[in-house]
């Protein structure tokens, strides 16, 4: 399916701190700085991906869209109003549209209810009381995602792992969504499995127009169901780009550097590995300028003293680097 040009969802200059326990020096109190000042959208009927080192915000921001947590600022934008002045009432009518599939298949559901209630408990609370009825649509969502009727009976442990992810997702589907985070949602999963529930969700979207936040630290996968990319370091989003302009020709150095470090599945085949210096700086004192100049290559003063921007390089493609396309890669693309 074609995405359309329209976003579904924007944030602009969204922001979100946390408070760390006791004091800094001179008095002054130490923050996370986990998401600072992010604006990306997401179009109606398409896949973007989010990748980058664990810690760098991914998850977070998913999260902030879905407002499970509240941004310290910035907003967020559903369909062109921004939520974060819903009150609780207007909110919950919002999560009809809204809906998340976790990471951990086990974890994020109820042992003690079986399926039936698991799918069922979405449809209870937006209004649908009669007992048969949410069973009857339990049993459609099942059918829908590879499972039968006779599992409504069983509880998460009696489940494998892929078949509890694909309990998850019939409870995303439930209230009809517009847009669904997939917060690392195949990670936990063996890789024949993570391949059949991609392909699971790459079919809802064409049968349901979803649109898809698909958040993952593996670049294969995110390669394979998205269609733009999104990248993220420290907080920060450093470059947006369509899948192929991002896999065949990054522009930033941790986006080079990222697609150099992943493994190929061709033995045969070589590749030059762009291993960087040093480990990732901490949220809560994130370096000055640029936060990726610790460990880049070519970081100049500039990097050190001056934060990029953002900008559009071509058509779709933007990133934050003083030096982006001026330098020479760390990543050549295979083939």
């Amino acid at each position: 399916m074609e995405a359309a040009d329209n976003p579904l969802v924007e944030v602009r200059n969204l922001v979100k701190y946390y408070p760390v326990p006791g004091g800094g020096l001179l008095g002054r109190k130490n923050v996370v700085k986990a998401i600072d000042g992010v604006s990306l959208s997401i179009r109606e009927g398409e896949t973007l991906g989010l990748v980058g080192e664990s810690g760098c915000g991914k998850s977070t921001l998913g999260r902030l869209l879905l407002r499970l947590e509240e941004p310290t600022s910035g907003e967020v934008l559903f369909q062109g109003r921004d939520i974060l002045g819903y009150d609780a009432e207007k909110m919950r009518s919002m999560r009809k549209k809204m809906q998340i599939i976790f990471q951990d298949p086990f974890a994020s559901l109820n042992p003690r209810k079986n399926v039936a209630h698991i799918v069922g408990e979405p449809l209870f609370v937006h209004g649908m009381k009669r007992r048969s009825e949410r069973e009857e649509k339990v049993q459609r969502l099942l059918e829908v995602v590879g499972l039968r009727r006779e599992h409504m009976r069983r509880y998460p442990h009696q489940f494998s792992g892929g078949q509890r992810q694909r309990i998850g997702v019939a409870r995303a589907l439930a209230l009809n969504p517009s847009l669904i985070i997939c917060d690392e949602a195949v990670s936990a999963l063996d890789v024949s499995i993570q391949a059949q529930v991609i392909n699971l969700l790459q079919d809802l979207q064409q049968e349901f127009s979803l649109t898809y936040l698909f958040i993952s630290h593996d670049l294969s996968v995110v390669e394979h169901i998205s269609d733009r990319v999104a990248v993220m370091y420290l907080g920060k989003v450093v470059e947006v780009a369509r899948k192929a302009d991002i896999y065949r020709d990054p522009a930033h150095p941790y986006t080079q550097a990222l697609l150099a470090a992943a493994p190929l599945p061709d033995p045969c085949r070589e590749t030059v590995r762009a291993v960087l210096k040093g480990d990732v700086p901490s949220p809560i004192d994130p370096p000055s300028g640029c936060r990726f100049h610790t460990r880049c290559p070519y970081a100049e003063a500039i990097c050190r003293e001056r934060e990029p921007e953002l900008r559009e390089m071509s058509p779709g493609h933007a990133a934050a680097c003083h030096f982006a396309g001026k330098r020479p890669s760390l990543y050549k693309a295979p083939g």
